[in-house]
């Protein structure tokens, strides 16, 4: 792979997808799936599953976090550095049951050297919303040996 293409922002961005997912033990659980990554966005899909509702029959709280949280990840971390949450908040706006397909979309709204801040929205399969999430993002190093590749 010549030098020009391996730091393409696009080439980067899926392969430190590729690199994080692989290690997501949590994401893969869940059942997610990254089904867009480019520089600065990422929309990760899953499916509610019984084992994912609380105890009135909705989907948790916390599988609807975990499911933006993924897709902040992705996206924050699309330039090949080690980036982590610094905070992140949730609205649940509407509830999703089991069955439901739902999609997070996150994207950069602003990027700084080391911090940025990240919106995520999660919807249904009819396009409903279900919350939106926002993240603040702290990057640990410049690059990540994940996403590079191997010569």
């Amino acid at each position: 792979m010549t030098d020009a293409i391996s730091k393409d922002p696009q080439s980067v961005a899926e392969r430190s997808a590729a690199a994080m997912f692989d290690g997501d033990r949590a994401s893969q659980a869940l059942g997610m799936r990254i089904v867009a990554i480019a520089p600065h966005e990422c929309r990760v899909t899953m499916t509610v599953r019984p084992d994912m509702v609380n105890g009135v029959g909705t989907c948790h709280g916390g599988i609807l976090f975990a499911l933006a949280d993924s897709a902040f990840a992705f996206a924050c971390n699309s330039e090949g550095a080690t980036t982590v949450a610094a905070s992140a908040t949730v609205d649940f706006v509407s509830v999703a049951r089991v069955g439901d397909e739902l999609t997070a979309s996150a994207r950069a709204i602003w990027r700084g050297r080391r911090a940025g801040l990240y919106d995520v929205t999660v919807v249904d399969q009819r396009g409903t919303l279900v919350a939106t999430f926002r993240g603040r993002s702290h990057r640990l190093s410049d690059r990540d040996p994940r996403a590079r590749e191997s010569s």
